[in-house]
Protein backbone atom coordinates (compact mmCIF):
# COMPACT_ATOMS: atom_id res chain seq x y z
CA UNK A 1 0.00 0.00 0.00
CA UNK A 2 1.33 3.41 -0.99
CA UNK A 3 0.86 5.93 1.85
CA UNK A 4 2.56 9.31 1.52
CA UNK A 5 1.08 11.32 4.41
CA UNK A 6 0.35 10.30 8.00
CA UNK A 7 -0.25 11.88 11.40
CA UNK A 8 1.65 10.20 14.23
CA UNK A 9 2.13 10.57 17.96
CA UNK A 10 5.61 9.85 19.31
CA UNK A 11 6.07 9.45 23.06
CA UNK A 12 9.54 9.27 24.56
CA UNK A 13 10.15 7.17 27.67
CA UNK A 14 9.62 8.51 31.18
CA UNK A 15 12.68 8.78 33.42
CA UNK A 16 12.95 6.35 36.31
CA UNK A 17 12.39 7.56 39.89
CA UNK A 18 15.30 8.16 42.22
CA UNK A 19 15.67 5.83 45.20
CA UNK A 20 15.31 6.63 48.92
CA UNK A 21 17.68 4.25 50.70
CA UNK A 22 20.21 4.07 53.56
CA UNK A 23 23.06 1.65 54.05
CA UNK A 24 22.22 -1.28 56.25
CA UNK A 25 25.32 -3.40 56.83
CA UNK A 26 26.54 -5.61 59.65
CA UNK A 27 28.49 -3.57 62.21
CA UNK A 28 27.72 -0.32 60.36
CA UNK A 29 24.99 1.12 62.61
CA UNK A 30 25.00 4.57 61.06
CA UNK A 31 25.13 3.89 57.35
CA UNK A 32 24.66 6.89 55.11
CA UNK A 33 22.25 7.50 52.22
CA UNK A 34 22.84 5.27 49.18
CA UNK A 35 19.78 5.76 46.95
CA UNK A 36 20.75 5.78 43.25
CA UNK A 37 19.22 7.89 40.51
CA UNK A 38 16.73 6.58 38.00
CA UNK A 39 17.63 5.83 34.41
CA UNK A 40 16.77 8.26 31.61
CA UNK A 41 13.80 7.44 29.40
CA UNK A 42 14.36 6.21 25.86
CA UNK A 43 14.44 8.64 22.94
CA UNK A 44 12.41 8.28 19.74
CA UNK A 45 14.45 8.58 16.54
CA UNK A 46 13.40 8.67 12.89
CA UNK A 47 15.91 7.16 10.45
CA UNK A 48 15.73 7.23 6.65
CA UNK A 49 15.81 3.82 4.95
CA UNK A 50 16.42 3.61 1.17
CA UNK A 51 14.54 0.30 0.99
CA UNK A 52 11.24 1.95 1.95
CA UNK A 53 8.94 3.82 -0.42
CA UNK A 54 5.81 4.25 1.71
CA UNK A 55 4.69 5.43 5.14
CA UNK A 56 2.22 2.54 5.42
CA UNK A 57 3.72 1.31 8.73
CA UNK A 58 2.44 4.44 10.47
CA UNK A 59 -1.07 3.95 9.09
CA UNK A 60 -1.39 1.03 11.51
CA UNK A 61 0.97 2.31 14.22
CA UNK A 62 -0.17 5.87 14.83
CA UNK A 63 1.15 5.93 18.42
CA UNK A 64 4.74 4.89 19.13
CA UNK A 65 6.31 4.81 22.59
CA UNK A 66 9.90 4.39 23.74
CA UNK A 67 10.71 2.43 26.92
CA UNK A 68 10.82 4.16 30.30
CA UNK A 69 13.94 4.22 32.45
CA UNK A 70 14.31 1.86 35.41
CA UNK A 71 14.06 3.18 38.97
CA UNK A 72 17.19 3.76 41.02
CA UNK A 73 18.17 1.25 43.71
CA UNK A 74 20.05 1.11 46.99
CA UNK A 75 23.83 0.72 47.15
CA UNK A 76 24.03 3.72 44.79
CA UNK A 77 22.80 1.65 41.83
CA UNK A 78 21.55 3.76 38.96
CA UNK A 79 18.50 2.55 37.05
CA UNK A 80 18.98 1.27 33.51
CA UNK A 81 18.29 3.71 30.69
CA UNK A 82 15.13 3.01 28.70
CA UNK A 83 15.68 1.51 25.24
CA UNK A 84 15.58 4.04 22.39
CA UNK A 85 12.99 3.56 19.65
CA UNK A 86 14.14 3.80 16.01
CA UNK A 87 11.42 4.22 13.39
CA UNK A 88 12.25 3.89 9.69
CA UNK A 89 10.93 6.32 7.09
CA UNK A 90 11.56 6.54 3.32
CA UNK A 91 14.16 8.88 1.89
CA UNK A 92 12.30 12.05 0.91
CA UNK A 93 10.16 12.21 4.06
CA UNK A 94 9.63 15.60 5.66
CA UNK A 95 8.67 16.01 9.31
CA UNK A 96 6.25 18.76 10.36
CA UNK A 97 4.79 19.83 13.68
CA UNK A 98 1.13 18.81 13.49
CA UNK A 99 -0.03 21.85 15.49
CA UNK A 100 1.99 24.66 13.92
CA UNK A 101 2.90 23.20 10.53
CA UNK A 102 6.56 24.07 11.17
CA UNK A 103 9.06 22.07 9.10
CA UNK A 104 11.26 20.19 11.56
CA UNK A 105 13.38 17.94 9.35
CA UNK A 106 13.81 16.84 5.74
CA UNK A 107 15.32 13.42 4.95
CA UNK A 108 17.28 13.85 1.71
CA UNK A 109 19.74 10.98 2.13
CA UNK A 110 19.70 7.41 3.35
CA UNK A 111 20.85 6.81 6.93
CA UNK A 112 19.99 10.24 8.30
CA UNK A 113 18.78 10.21 11.92
CA UNK A 114 16.50 12.76 13.56
CA UNK A 115 15.79 12.94 17.30
CA UNK A 116 12.01 13.35 17.22
CA UNK A 117 11.21 13.04 20.95
CA UNK A 118 13.68 13.20 23.85
CA UNK A 119 13.36 10.84 26.80
CA UNK A 120 12.70 12.17 30.29
CA UNK A 121 15.57 12.59 32.73
CA UNK A 122 15.88 10.10 35.57
CA UNK A 123 15.24 11.44 39.07
CA UNK A 124 18.03 11.78 41.63
CA UNK A 125 18.20 9.40 44.58
CA UNK A 126 18.69 10.62 48.16
CA UNK A 127 22.46 10.01 47.96
CA UNK A 128 22.64 13.00 45.61
CA UNK A 129 21.26 15.30 48.31
CA UNK A 130 23.79 14.43 51.03
CA UNK A 131 25.97 17.30 52.31
CA UNK A 132 28.19 17.74 55.37
CA UNK A 133 25.33 19.54 57.11
CA UNK A 134 22.54 17.36 55.72
CA UNK A 135 23.74 13.83 56.28
CA UNK A 136 20.40 12.03 56.44
CA UNK A 137 18.52 13.31 53.38
CA UNK A 138 15.13 11.89 52.70
CA UNK A 139 14.64 13.78 49.49
CA UNK A 140 14.53 12.09 46.12
CA UNK A 141 13.15 13.01 42.70
CA UNK A 142 10.54 11.48 40.49
CA UNK A 143 11.56 10.80 36.91
CA UNK A 144 10.62 13.44 34.32
CA UNK A 145 8.10 12.52 31.61
CA UNK A 146 9.44 12.11 28.09
CA UNK A 147 8.49 14.46 25.27
CA UNK A 148 5.25 13.76 23.45
CA UNK A 149 5.15 15.00 19.88
CA UNK A 150 2.33 14.99 17.37
CA UNK A 151 3.85 15.08 13.90
CA UNK A 152 2.88 15.03 10.25
CA UNK A 153 5.10 12.78 8.12
CA UNK A 154 4.88 13.61 4.44
CA UNK A 155 6.68 11.71 1.69
CA UNK A 156 7.89 13.59 -1.38
CA UNK A 157 9.55 11.19 -3.77
CA UNK A 158 13.04 12.24 -4.85
CA UNK A 159 13.38 12.02 -8.63
CA UNK A 160 15.35 13.90 -11.25
CA UNK A 161 12.60 13.96 -13.88
CA UNK A 162 8.83 14.12 -13.38
CA UNK A 163 6.37 13.09 -16.11
CA UNK A 164 3.20 15.18 -16.01
CA UNK A 165 0.11 15.16 -18.17
CA UNK A 166 -3.51 14.10 -18.32
CA UNK A 167 -4.49 10.46 -17.68
CA UNK A 168 -3.85 8.11 -20.61
CA UNK A 169 -1.30 10.30 -22.39
CA UNK A 170 1.27 7.50 -22.10
CA UNK A 171 3.27 8.30 -18.96
CA UNK A 172 3.26 4.72 -17.68
CA UNK A 173 4.16 3.33 -21.10
CA UNK A 174 7.02 5.80 -21.41
CA UNK A 175 8.53 5.00 -18.00
CA UNK A 176 8.26 1.28 -18.75
CA UNK A 177 10.19 1.75 -22.02
CA UNK A 178 13.07 3.90 -20.74
CA UNK A 179 13.56 2.14 -17.38
CA UNK A 180 13.03 -1.21 -15.71
CA UNK A 181 9.85 -0.02 -13.97
CA UNK A 182 6.76 -2.18 -14.52
CA UNK A 183 3.73 0.04 -13.93
CA UNK A 184 0.18 -1.09 -14.55
CA UNK A 185 -0.92 -0.03 -18.03
CA UNK A 186 -4.50 0.05 -19.33
CA UNK A 187 -6.67 2.18 -21.61
CA UNK A 188 -8.88 3.85 -18.99
CA UNK A 189 -8.34 6.98 -16.83
CA UNK A 190 -6.59 6.69 -13.47
CA UNK A 191 -5.04 3.33 -14.25
CA UNK A 192 -2.01 4.58 -12.31
CA UNK A 193 -2.98 5.03 -8.67
CA UNK A 194 0.51 5.56 -7.21
CA UNK A 195 3.62 7.32 -8.50
CA UNK A 196 6.04 5.01 -10.31
CA UNK A 197 9.81 5.43 -10.11
CA UNK A 198 12.34 4.09 -12.57
CA UNK A 199 16.09 4.44 -13.07
CA UNK A 200 17.17 5.33 -16.60
CA UNK A 201 20.68 4.13 -17.48
CA UNK A 202 22.38 6.54 -19.87
CA UNK A 203 25.79 4.87 -19.64
CA UNK A 204 27.80 2.83 -17.14
CA UNK A 205 28.62 6.02 -15.22
CA UNK A 206 25.43 8.02 -15.72
CA UNK A 207 21.83 7.40 -14.76
CA UNK A 208 18.86 9.39 -13.54
CA UNK A 209 15.56 8.74 -11.77
CA UNK A 210 12.25 9.43 -13.48
CA UNK A 211 8.83 9.57 -11.79
CA UNK A 212 5.40 9.13 -13.35
CA UNK A 213 3.08 11.57 -11.52
CA UNK A 214 -0.52 10.31 -11.85
CA UNK A 215 -3.90 11.89 -11.45
CA UNK A 216 -3.45 15.40 -12.88
CA UNK A 217 -6.62 16.90 -14.33
CA UNK A 218 -8.25 20.33 -14.18
CA UNK A 219 -8.84 21.21 -10.51
CA UNK A 220 -6.09 18.86 -9.30
CA UNK A 221 -4.71 21.43 -6.86
CA UNK A 222 -8.17 21.56 -5.22
CA UNK A 223 -8.37 17.79 -4.90
CA UNK A 224 -10.08 16.88 -8.18
CA UNK A 225 -9.14 13.44 -9.46
CA UNK A 226 -6.07 12.19 -7.61
CA UNK A 227 -4.15 15.41 -8.17
CA UNK A 228 -3.39 17.03 -4.83
CA UNK A 229 -2.53 13.60 -3.44
CA UNK A 230 0.47 13.41 -5.78
CA UNK A 231 1.28 17.00 -6.76
CA UNK A 232 3.67 17.22 -3.80
CA UNK A 233 5.93 14.68 -5.49
CA UNK A 234 6.55 17.11 -8.37
CA UNK A 235 8.30 19.51 -5.99
CA UNK A 236 11.38 17.28 -5.66
CA UNK A 237 12.03 16.93 -9.38
CA UNK A 238 14.55 18.95 -11.34
CA UNK A 239 12.93 18.64 -14.77
CA UNK A 240 9.27 18.38 -15.75
CA UNK A 241 8.33 16.60 -18.98
CA UNK A 242 4.90 17.59 -20.30
CA UNK A 243 3.57 14.56 -22.16
CA UNK A 244 0.92 15.61 -24.69
CA UNK A 245 -1.35 13.20 -26.56
CA UNK A 246 -1.36 13.51 -30.37
CA UNK A 247 -3.88 10.72 -30.89
CA UNK A 248 -6.82 11.79 -33.10
CA UNK A 249 -9.03 9.36 -31.18
CA UNK A 250 -9.26 11.34 -27.93
CA UNK A 251 -10.93 14.48 -29.26
CA UNK A 252 -8.80 16.54 -26.88
CA UNK A 253 -6.75 19.64 -27.65
CA UNK A 254 -3.17 18.98 -26.46
CA UNK A 255 -2.37 22.71 -26.26
CA UNK A 256 -5.35 23.27 -24.00
CA UNK A 257 -4.30 20.26 -21.91
CA UNK A 258 -0.84 21.79 -21.53
CA UNK A 259 -2.27 25.09 -20.31
CA UNK A 260 -4.51 23.30 -17.80
CA UNK A 261 -1.57 21.34 -16.35
CA UNK A 262 0.52 24.53 -16.18
CA UNK A 263 -2.28 26.29 -14.32
CA UNK A 264 -2.55 23.42 -11.84
CA UNK A 265 1.19 23.44 -11.19
CA UNK A 266 1.17 27.21 -10.75
CA UNK A 267 -1.79 27.09 -8.36
CA UNK A 268 -0.19 24.34 -6.27
CA UNK A 269 3.22 26.05 -6.00
CA UNK A 270 4.55 28.98 -8.06
CA UNK A 271 8.07 27.58 -7.53
CA UNK A 272 7.23 24.77 -9.95
CA UNK A 273 7.29 27.32 -12.76
CA UNK A 274 11.01 27.83 -12.11
CA UNK A 275 11.86 24.24 -13.03
CA UNK A 276 13.24 23.19 -16.40
CA UNK A 277 10.36 22.04 -18.62
CA UNK A 278 10.38 19.86 -21.72
CA UNK A 279 7.42 19.32 -24.06
CA UNK A 280 7.07 15.86 -25.60
CA UNK A 281 4.38 15.09 -28.19
CA UNK A 282 3.49 11.42 -27.74
CA UNK A 283 1.74 8.87 -30.00
CA UNK A 284 3.15 10.14 -33.30
CA UNK A 285 2.60 6.59 -34.58
CA UNK A 286 -1.15 7.32 -34.66
CA UNK A 287 -0.99 10.60 -36.57
CA UNK A 288 -1.19 9.43 -40.17
CA UNK A 289 -1.49 12.38 -42.54
CA UNK A 290 -3.21 14.62 -40.00
CA UNK A 291 -0.47 16.92 -38.64
CA UNK A 292 -2.52 19.78 -37.20
CA UNK A 293 -2.06 18.79 -33.55
CA UNK A 294 1.67 18.27 -34.04
CA UNK A 295 2.10 21.69 -35.65
CA UNK A 296 0.15 23.36 -32.82
CA UNK A 297 2.34 21.74 -30.17
CA UNK A 298 5.54 22.63 -32.04
CA UNK A 299 4.37 26.26 -32.26
CA UNK A 300 3.53 26.18 -28.55
CA UNK A 301 7.02 24.95 -27.65
CA UNK A 302 8.60 27.69 -29.77
CA UNK A 303 6.48 30.39 -28.13
CA UNK A 304 7.31 29.02 -24.66
CA UNK A 305 10.99 28.64 -25.60
CA UNK A 306 10.99 25.06 -24.30
CA UNK A 307 12.75 21.99 -25.75
CA UNK A 308 10.40 19.94 -27.94
CA UNK A 309 10.49 16.33 -29.08
CA UNK A 310 8.20 14.04 -31.07
CA UNK A 311 8.01 10.54 -29.61
CA UNK A 312 6.07 7.31 -29.55
CA UNK A 313 6.30 5.61 -26.17
CA UNK A 314 4.69 2.51 -27.68
CA UNK A 315 7.04 1.99 -30.64
CA UNK A 316 10.12 3.60 -29.07
CA UNK A 317 10.49 6.27 -31.75
CA UNK A 318 12.31 9.35 -30.42
CA UNK A 319 12.93 7.87 -26.96
CA UNK A 320 16.70 7.77 -27.36
CA UNK A 321 16.71 11.47 -28.22
CA UNK A 322 14.49 12.20 -25.19
CA UNK A 323 16.78 10.31 -22.79
CA UNK A 324 19.86 12.03 -24.25
CA UNK A 325 18.27 15.47 -23.91
CA UNK A 326 17.22 14.86 -20.30
CA UNK A 327 20.70 13.58 -19.38
CA UNK A 328 22.30 16.68 -20.91
CA UNK A 329 19.92 19.06 -19.12
CA UNK A 330 20.55 17.32 -15.80
CA UNK A 331 24.33 17.51 -16.31
CA UNK A 332 24.06 21.24 -17.04
CA UNK A 333 21.93 21.93 -13.98
CA UNK A 334 23.43 19.82 -11.19
CA UNK A 335 22.97 22.59 -8.61
CA UNK A 336 19.17 22.45 -8.90
CA UNK A 337 18.89 19.14 -7.09
CA UNK A 338 19.12 18.25 -3.39
CA UNK A 339 22.31 16.37 -2.66
CA UNK A 340 21.98 12.62 -2.90
CA UNK A 341 24.70 10.02 -2.87
CA UNK A 342 25.25 7.54 -5.69
CA UNK A 343 24.29 4.74 -3.33
CA UNK A 344 20.89 6.33 -2.83
CA UNK A 345 20.32 6.41 -6.58
CA UNK A 346 21.02 2.72 -6.90
CA UNK A 347 18.76 1.87 -3.99
CA UNK A 348 15.87 3.74 -5.59
CA UNK A 349 15.77 0.97 -8.19
CA UNK A 350 14.12 -1.19 -5.56
CA UNK A 351 11.07 1.08 -5.23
Amino acid sequence: MFVDQVRVTLIAGKGGDGCLSFRREYRVPKGGPDGGRGGDGGNVYLISDPDLNTLAYFRYHAINKARKGAHGQGANKQGKKGADLYLKVPVGTIVKDALTGELLYDFLKAGEIYLAARGGRGGRGNASFATPTHQVPREFEKGKPGEEKELILELKLIADVGLVGFPNVGKSTLISKISAAKPRIADYPFTTLTPNLGVVDVSEERSFVVADIPGLIEGAHQGQGLGIQFLRHVERTRILVHLLDLSPLTGRDPVNDYQIIQNELQAFSPKLMEKIQVIAANKIDLLGKEKRKLLKIRKLAESENKPFLEISALTGEGLKDLVTLLAELLAENTSACPERSGEDQVDIRKL
